[in-house]
């Protein structure tokens, strides 16, 4: 008799060896900081005419998840060991660039998500690479810039890139270069918006 209620325990302990509820968290989470950026208590003001919109750039299916990419060879693609974004990679790229932007032009760059706001300032792009590329040893950021402005039949384009040495391909040296690399292309395109 006493067995019953232990059998009955059996198959609900062995469904729940089974179940996972999330995969594992990596030991690093990666983000990234903005070199420059407005001080606490800075406030603006500005018009539509001069205000910047800063769009979220797309990106290729390998910068779509969380885990960090490493272009081991032309036509290969891995992913660094023990690592992962906090957000996928464009949206922390778009979030350090607006406020780059902003800290470097003096203009007001509004959330891409406030329909309300029409800035006649558009900067839209492509993120090619945001990683790591094992043949060079070094953390790569290449951004394709594409700004528009209302009133004028001219499109921009430029493609922006910079590469940062790493002493090893992993998750200790990794995220470093990748915010250096990712805050060097923010000011350029900063700087290209502001001319």
């Amino acid at each position: 008799m006493r067995l019953k209620p232990l059998a009955a325990a059996m198959p609900a302990l062995a469904l729940a060896a089974c179940v996972s509820f999330g995969a594992k968290v990596p030991p690093t989470l990666m983000s990234l900081t903005p070199a420059e950026r407005l001080a606490p208590g800075t406030a603006m003001t500005g018009t539509d005419a001069q205000a910047i919109a800063v769009n979220l750039p797309t990106a290729p299916q390998s910068l779509v998840g969380l885990r960090v990419p490493v272009q081991a060879s032309p036509t290969a693609v891995a992913y660094l060991k023990d690592a992962q974004w906090v957000e996928p990679p464009a949206r922390l790229f778009r979030h350090l660039l607006a406020e780059v932007v902003e800290a470097r032009t003096g203009r007001v760059v509004p959330d891409y998500r406030q329909p309300a706001l029409a800035p006649a300032t558009r900067l839209d792009g492509r993120l090619q690479a945001f990683g790591l590329d094992a043949a060079s040893s070094s953390a790569v950021v290449t951004f394709d810039a594409v700004l528009a402005r209302t009133g004028q039949d001219q499109v921009r384009t430029r493609r922006f890139e910079a590469r940062v040495p790493v002493t090893a391909i992993d998750a200790a040296n990794a995220p470093a270069a990748l915010n250096q690399a990712a805050n060097q292309v923010a000011t350029e395109v900063a700087d290209w918006i502001g001319r």
